[in-house]
């Protein structure tokens, strides 16, 4: 296993969040050598800043934290946060259309998506799996690797729960090496992080990154 800091996009999402806490991010992220940060739309074109010069991704959530907004606005909203500098898009399908199985809406929605980052940005589709039944899950799965998605990913971390050991196994068994695995929400610990690793994720989403990744370095 490579270094855990490799692992993690270290995340800050929620709605009170102050300049103050990302320039924190991006100090953080620079010390530790995180994989990617995670944020909002509206503060991309700032951590570009405050990034440059390093190797550090950054990936917009799209969409977030309900997935109910318009196909149209998920693309544009996609298109200006590349423009503004992300290298990876963090996006939530529409939970009510997989539930009411209209799922060539789902697909095509994701599809539109991965269109409008191609060459420019990976496509991680947050599928929100404490919403979700078992078929359901794996129906988002299914969907996220027809319209050739990158990653799926677990969970907002702003619903009624997070990743769990048994979603990422559901979700490698289905898509297997065809897209990597995103566990987020609740990850705030390097037990857990360890946990989600051997279940089979390849990133984890989470806001106590620096805490675990000190443990990490503790439990060496």
């Amino acid at each position: 296993m490579e270094h855990l800091s490799r692992y993690i996009d270290h995340t800050v999402l929620k709605a009170d969040t102050q300049l103050e806490d990302i320039k924190k991010l991006a100090e953080e992220a620079k010390q530790y050598n995180f994989f990617a940060v995670c944020v909002n739309g509206c503060y991309v074109s700032e951590i570009k800043h405050l990034l440059e010069g390093t190797d550090v991704k950054i990936a917009a959530v799209v969409g977030f934290p309900l997935g109910a907004a318009t196909m149209e606005s998920k693309v544009f909203e996609t298109e200006d946060a590349i423009k503004n500098g992300a290298s990876e898009i963090d996006m939530v399908i529409n939970i009510g259309a997989l539930k009411d199985r209209r799922y060539d809406y789902v697909r095509e929605e994701i599809e539109k998506i991965v269109q409008a980052a191609e060459n420019k940005a990976i496509v991680k589709v947050i599928i929100e799996t404490a919403l979700l039944t078992e078929e359901e899950k794996e129906v988002a799965c299914r969907l996220s690797k027809d319209a050739k998605a990158h990653f799926v990913k677990t969970s907002t971390g702003f619903s009624t729960g997070g990743a769990t050991k048994e979603d990422v196994a559901l979700m490698k068994r289905v898509v297997g090496d065809k897209l990597e695995i995103k566990a987020s929400g609740g990850v705030r610990d390097y037990a857990k992080a360890k946990e989600m690793i051997d279940a089979g994720e390849t990133r984890i989403g989470a806001s106590a990154s620096v805490k675990i990744v000190k443990e990490y370095e503790t439990a060496k």
